[in-house]
């Protein structure tokens, strides 16, 4: 603030004898003072702090003034997220997987045929009641009919059961197999950071960002052989 300015704002500061007569006067006018003081300091700290806002940084600093170079760059996840692949391809490419359905196959052979001999002889005492059922006496007749309904019933029974003897069987054989895909799957996922892994089969998952997941089909596939 100039001289003229403060006298301007108090002119009975500036008369002569003042602070020898008006002691109270004084005190009230420094009072007042202290306060311009304080209210125009912190009007121009806030101007400063706008035009600094407004200022754009420079390379190399912070808003703050430091460098910016002691600040770490945010990691960015490299390569794809997370893996696909079509799993029963990888599980039909494994050699051990030829094995166990030629095994597999075997079985279902004798299941079968002894479905047909089971049948044939059913076919054989069908045959032999149709030509003598009007000939047999009625116990012999009711004989035929539940020999012949058991030996239905039997048949009947033991298709079921080589069904659920068969899925067994095939389910046992294919455990190993899919122990390995796990465990390669796991792997390939751990070494790669994926998210996860995906199973395309059956159209689960019809579009895939290639920028996002990777197709381990093959890779997959050449680990497991």
């Amino acid at each position: 603030m100039q001289k003229s300015d403060f006298i301007l704002r108090f002119p009975a500061m500036t008369r002569p004898g003042f602070l020898r007569l008006c002691p109270a006067y004084v005190l009230k006018t420094l009072s007042v003072l202290f306060l311009f003081l304080v209210v125009t300091t912190l009007r121009v700290n806030a101007q400063t702090v706008m035009a600094a806002r407004q200022t754009p940084l420079t390379a190399g600093h912070s808003a703050t003034g430091h460098s910016t170079t002691d600040i770490p760059p945010t990691s960015q996840p490299s390569g794809p997220a997370f893996g696909y692949l079509s799993y029963d391809s990888v599980l039909h490419a494994m050699p051990a997987y030829a094995t166990a359905m030629r095994q597999l196959d075997e079985l279902k052979a004798k299941y079968e045929a002894e479905a047909k001999r089971v049948e044939s002889d059913f076919n054989k005492k069908y045959e032999e009641f149709l030509e003598g059922q009007r000939d047999f006496p009625q116990t012999i007749l009711q004989k035929r009919q539940s020999e012949l309904q058991e030996l239905l019933d039997r048949n009947i029974l033991f298709r079921e059961e080589s069904r659920r003897l068969l899925t067994e069987a095939e389910r046992d054989l294919l455990a190993p197999l899919h122990t390995r895909i796990a465990g390669t799957l796991r792997a390939i996922g751990e070494e790669r950071g994926y998210a996860f892994i995906i199973n395309t089969d059956g159209n689960a998952c019809p579009f895939i960002n290639p920028v996002k997941g990777e197709n381990i089909s093959s890779e997959v596939s050449e680990r497991l052989r």
